[in-house]
């Protein structure tokens, strides 16, 4: 398929449909380990479909949930180990900390001809770090979703998929591939292409740390700052900053792209965005190469994984995000989204 002149090779529902999926895969149980983030959106969409899907879950909140989302203890829903050992398909869905701390009880259950199956690829790319080093005799595959497993599962309700980056790290059995797909296209995967363990990390940690969340965040700040500290007020400062971008402009660009935006706003808008997005190119493509680089040599790897690893890690984090959640523009955010015609 031609990407902007450049030819990528990527699967679709209607090259591999999900009846060839289910018969690949119906001879396999398939072992969700964590229900966290990914855990419930890929589990249920794998049962919806019509899958042997079991689910593997400590003892606490997140057990509770997976039996409320229908999971049923010593049926469907067991402890880590005894999904492990159950599946011939381990699906990992663990945070990054979380997998590092239940490695080695998995290496366990991980025996071969087995499937290690991830939706990251941390572990792996930064093996040296994490301690996460699967033996030769099993296949290490994996699909990310582009997106919450939140969203994977809404849009799954709607009738929609989520696309996703699938990856082969190690074929053990020679059917990794086809396993691979077959899982991509049963937890709902619009379409899926191809990458690497090491290129989806890289490119994941960038994008969270870019344009998906701290540089969105890091530019919304800054220009409701400035109009802020020039008197307009919150409400002003914050629609046209936040309110515009989010409800008007970005579904538009999302159906259509951001060069039909500028085909299609007022002379005015048209003129000061090409006049503009040079100079915040050129401001920053520095900080993006910077971000890169870090991520790429381990660094951002080795920050997280040191943070995460330190006794009082949660009560920290929930002060950072307390603090961002109290910040004038986001309790803005309150007020206007209550004002919005749909909840009056």
């Amino acid at each position: 398929m031609n990407f902007g002149g450049v030819i990528e090779e990527v699967m679709t529902r209607e090259e591999f449909p999900l009846e060839k999926a289910r018969e690949i895969l119906k001879d396999e149980t398939i072992a969700v380990i964590g229900y966290g983030v990914q855990g419930p959106g890929q589990a249920c969409n794998l049962r919806d479909n019509g899958f042997n899907v079991i689910v593997g879950q400590r003892q606490g909140k997140t057990f509770e949930k997976a039996v409320n989302d229908g999971w049923v203890p010593g049926e469907t829903l067991f402890s880590i180990e005894e999904a492990a050992d159950k599946g011939t398909i381990i699906m990992c869905l663990l945070s990054d900390a979380a997998v590092m701390s239940v490695w080695p009880t998995l290496q366990k259950y991980l025996t071969p001809g087995k499937a290690l199956y991830f939706s990251h690829g941390f572990a792996i790319t930064w093996s040296d770090r994490t301690g996460c080093v699967p033996s030769k005799d099993i296949d290490v595959i994996m699909v990310a979703p582009k997106g919450s497993g939140t969203s994977l599962r809404t849009m799954f309700l709607e009738g929609r998929g989520l696309n996703s980056s699938y990856a082969v790290y190690n074929d053990a059995t020679g059917k990794a591939l086809d396993r691979t797909l077959a899982l991509g296209i049963g937890i709902g995967s619009g379409y899926l292409f191809e990458t690497t363990f090491q290129r989806e990390a890289t490119s994941d940690l960038t994008g969270e740390r870019g344009s998906l969340m701290g540089a969105i965040q890091g530019l919304l700040l800054a220009q409701y700052e400035v109009l802020r500290e020039n008197g307009h007020t919150p409400s002003e400062a914050f629609n046209e900053t936040v309110e515009e971008l989010t409800q008007s402009l970005m579904p538009l660009f999302a159906e259509k792209g951001m060069d039909w935006m500028y085909a299609n706003c007022s002379t005015t808008a048209q003129r000061g965005a090409l006049d503009w997005m040079g100079p915040f190119h050129d401001a920053c493509k520095p900080v993006v190469e910077k971000l890169y680089a870090s991520v790429k040599s381990g660094n951002e790897a080795q920050i997280s994984i040191d943070a995460n690893s330190k006794p009082d890690y949660r009560v920290g984090l929930e002060k950072e995000l307390k603090a961002l959640h109290d910040s004038e523009m986001w309790r803005t955010a309150e007020t206007v989204r209550q004002l919005r015609p749909e909840n009056n």
